[in-house]
């Protein structure tokens, strides 16, 4: 698997807390969607992607794995087919 698997057509919006680490799924395989499960490990070409939060906010998280900006969606979801 050389490109990841679209997990959504639009990002996550979470809820996070500050001083807590997130490790989001860059696979698109996971079934906790955005957050990694572990299921890139059979695969061994994606690691998932950590996000440390500095302050409680809402964070919008990609979902179609193609960001720029990863793990933050950039809205590359808009722009593919």
């Amino acid at each position: 698997m050389a490109t990841p698997v679209r997990a959504s057509n639009g990002p996550f919006a979470v809820q996070v807390e500050a001083g807590k680490d997130y490790w989001w799924c860059a696979c698109g395989l996971s079934t906790h969607q955005p957050f990694c499960d572990g299921s890139h490990r059979a695969q061994g070409v994606f690691t998932p992607v950590k996000y440390s939060a500095t302050r409680d906010t809402t964070v919008w998280f990609c979902g179609c794995k193609s960001t720029a900006n990863a793990p933050l969606c950039d809205g590359s979801h808009k722009r593919e087919t």
